[in-house]
């Protein structure tokens, strides 16, 4: 094939007249987009397009070779290449062939950067399409693929879909699940004609309004609406069906593809503009599947309901509704997903399994939090039919060099259920802050007023943020009067509210019938503070099992202890300082595994000064610790001040920010770890009073919420004890979320375990 000469001062100017390239640089560094078209399930392989000028085209495998592979596979996001596959091996593309003789370095950013013939200039034919073979692992600062780094050559102009109901009763629905289908086409809307429209179809749209499967429509009946509809002169259907513009020619999915626009979109007829773009057709009508979530909730009927199976798939640690890093259920252990692999096919497998829609985002590195424990899986290769990312090919993370800070995680697309339109901060320094404000029916009629600050928590504060697109709830603020709420909505209007922390909206949590509140405006009113990201410890089950043993501490040495209240009852009663206690002595390290730094509630001027200890207690009671009987009775007691909240030790590379030496911050940073050693006064459990049996150890850490977290599911850590008078045992330590798939209790049933109330 030709090669070009070195580009002589005239041929560069006759390049820059025509607008073209000149050689060895045939566009700024980073503008050209890269894709890979071929296997579905396998994101690392394909042939290789570049976009230009808004249009996809290919590559021809002249002089190409491992080190313009390799470039191409780092500006994809991949570490690098293992092969290149010339002579078409995935197949002939489409369109221009937009590059020609592409030689790099290896050393290039991108493929821009290296030298070819200019945009265009090739005389190779599609079956000389190169494809390229990357490495599976992703680049640490690659974060995720989008749906929009997915879409075909439509993809510009493709932008939304939306479902127009056709029905009284679909009318009625919220969320709307039937109806005639729209898209967004150029900033336009318009309809799908039904000719060649297909269940497949239906699915992809289905999972871009957040709906994990589709259901059959009843096409006669709406044949018959349509034929009415195009009869009676009072409607404009008639005219508007005539002209093109009002459709979308045809659509052929496979049902996999994350959006209508990565599907073969004709928006008109292939002959000419004047052919009709739906003769004899009507539009395209879907009806979809809502998840378990968002259905409404049913009246309690006398007949117990089968309980549904517990998914072996979860999110954890995600801001919004629909989004988390993916834990899977294996060996009824909880782990993670290694990144490994990890494509919008398979992150859209996981968000129908959970009942949302298709994949709107798959992210990498750990983006959602690290997690911990087992990592199950590794290389998942759906194809986008299973059911469940159980029947997805893959690999056992574990001996796959992954790491947690591979860890998986998804945004799904969700339902559009109107709740962020039914709440509201007022009066806040920023957008994420103010005075709570909700729109109930009062008298039959729907106003905007306030919510009573009586036992506002953050559980409630959680599901407002929440409810707001905000993400995590950092404050949960009583007192209010500081902020000014939205004129003629002073008033209170929902009082007595208690959120398990699940809700959708505030409106969904329990609350009074009519208004209960010791202040109607003013002070009383409920604020938050919203955050997109937030901490979360969980302790070191492992540790906590490898380091408890006995100790018979005498009297002499616990006066600090005992005026720290970290002493069973019956010490006041002994004689000292003669005589012992038997403790139960073990070391802790809490992780914080979250995406901000874990910071005290209050400031050091709060701080409170113990002089026995010669310290600063930033949170009061920062951990508890407890031995239960197997029935859950509390039989002895003890917790933990945050006397020292600092960063013990961090993973390398990783700056410790907190120490508590000369009165430093205190607080513990993303990805580091505080460890309480077993030798430090009351880290114990006081079992002088107990008796040899089988027990429960538990330990909860920032036990009263005084600061928001992520995920509080995991604070709770429990193992089982055996105590024969003289030694203990402590086996099967775990975090509550480790375990079975339906470990995990409602915050207001670990509440009461924690307050012995079962």
């Amino acid at each position: 094939m030709m090669r070009f000469p070195p580009a002589t001062l005239s041929l560069l100017l006759l390049c820059l007249l025509l607008g073209q390239a000149p050689l060895g640089r045939p566009q700024s560094p980073g503008t050209a987009k890269l894709r890979l078209v071929g296997p579905g399930n396998r994101p690392e392989e394909g042939r290789l397009e570049v976009l230009y000028q808004g249009q996809w085209g290919t590559v021809c495998d002249d002089d190409f070779a491992l080190q313009e592979a390799t470039v191409a596979c780092r500006q994809l996001g991949f570490e690098g290449a293992l092969t290149w596959a010339h002579s078409a091996k995935y197949g002939p593309g489409e369109g221009p062939i937009w590059l020609d003789n592409v030689r790099c370095a290896g050393t290039e950013s991108s493929l821009g950067q290296c030298g070819s013939n200019g945009w265009g200039v090739s005389d190779c034919s599609h079956s000389e399409d190169v494809g390229v073979v990357c490495q599976p692992q992703r680049q640490r600062g690659y974060l995720s693929e989008r749906v929009s780094n997915a879409l075909g050559p439509q993809g510009r102009r493709l932008e939304e879909v939306r479902l127009k109901p056709i029905l009284a009763s679909a009318k009625r629905r919220n969320p709307v699940t039937e109806g005639a289908v729209e898209v967004k086409y150029e900033g336009h809307w318009r309809q799908v004609c039904d000719q060649g429209w297909t269940r497949n179809n239906s699915k992809v749209v289905c999972g871009m309004l957040g709906f994990p499967s589709e259901a059959p429509v009843n096409g006669h009946y709406y044949r018959k609406v349509w034929n009415s509809k195009m009869r009676d002169p009072r409607f404009r259907l008639k005219s508007l069906a005539q002209k093109n513009s009002f459709w979308i020619h045809r659509v052929s999915c496979l049902g996999t593809e994350p959006h209508v626009a990565s599907c073969q979109v004709q928006v008109a007829p292939a002959r000419g503009k004047l052919r009709p773009a739906c003769p004899g057709g009507m539009h395209a009508v879907v009806s979809c599947v809502v998840g378990p979530r968002f259905r409404p909730l049913k009246a309690k009927s006398g007949r117990k309901e089968p309980r549904a199976e517990e998914p072996r798939v979860r999110l954890r640690s995600g801001a919004q509704v629909g989004e988390g890093r993916v834990e899977v259920l294996k060996n009824r252990q909880w782990g993670t997903v290694c990144d490994h692999g990890w494509n919008l096919i398979s992150a859209s497998v996981v968000c129908r399994q959970l009942g949302f829609g298709s994949a709107k985002e798959a992210l990498f590195g750990a983006q959602l939090g690290q997690g911990l424990g087992p990592i199950h899986l590794s290389e998942v290769r759906c194809k986008g039919s299973e059911r469940t990312l159980g029947e997805c090919p893959s690999l056992d993370g574990a001996h796959n060099g992954c790491q947690h800070e591979n860890d998986a995680a998804v945004r799904c697309n969700v339902p559009n259920m109107g709740f962020q339109n039914q709440v509201r901060l007022a009066g806040g320094r920023s957008p994420e802050e103010g005075v709570v404000e909700v729109q109930v029916e009062v008298n039959g009629v729907r106003r905007w007023g306030t919510v009573c600050s009586d036992h506002w928590g953050l559980n409630e504060a959680m599901v407002t943020c929440r409810q707001l697109g905000l993400g995590f709830a950092s404050h949960a603020i009583k007192d209010t009067w500081y902020w000014q709420a939205t004129a003629g909505a002073e008033e209170v209007v929902m009082s007595g509210v208690r959120c398990s922390g699940t809700e959708l909206a505030l409106q969904q949590c329990q609350r009074h019938g009519p208004v209960h509140c010791s202040h109607s405006t003013g002070r009383g009113s409920a604020g938050v503070s919203c955050t997109d990201s937030a901490p979360d410890l969980v302790m070191n089950a492992q540790l906590v099992q490898e380091t408890a043993y006995l100790e018979d501490r005498p009297l002499s040495q616990l006066y600090c202890a005992h005026e720290e209240n970290c002493l069973s009852k019956s010490a006041d009663h002994m004689d000292w300082p003669y005589g012992h206690r038997r403790l139960l002595r073990f070391s802790s390290q809490i992780f914080n595994l979250g995406r901000a730094d874990f910071r005290p509630k209050t400031g050091r001027h709060s701080w409170i000064w113990h002089q026995c200890h010669m310290h600063y207690h930033s949170i009061e009671v920062f951990t508890h610790y407890d031995l239960l009987t197997l029935n859950g009775s509390k039989v002895a007691e003890g917790h933990k001040a945050s006397f020292c909240l600092e960063d013990t030790n961090c993973p390398a590379g990783l700056q410790r920010r907190y120490a508590c030496a000369n009165f430093g911050e205190q607080g513990v940073t993303v990805g580091c770890w505080d460890t309480y050693r077993h030798d430090i006064d009351c880290q114990w459990v006081d079992i002088t009073d107990v008796g040899p049996g089988d027990y429960i150890f538990q330990v909860v850490v920032n036990p009263k919420y005084e600061v928001a977290e992520s995920d509080f599911s995991n604070n709770m850590m429990q193992c089982r004890c055996k105590y024969n008078g003289h030694q203990v045992w402590l086996h099967n330590c775990h975090t509550g979320d480790s375990y079975r798939a339906n470990a995990e209790l409602s915050l207001e049933q670990e509440q009461r375990l924690r307050n012995n109330l079962i």
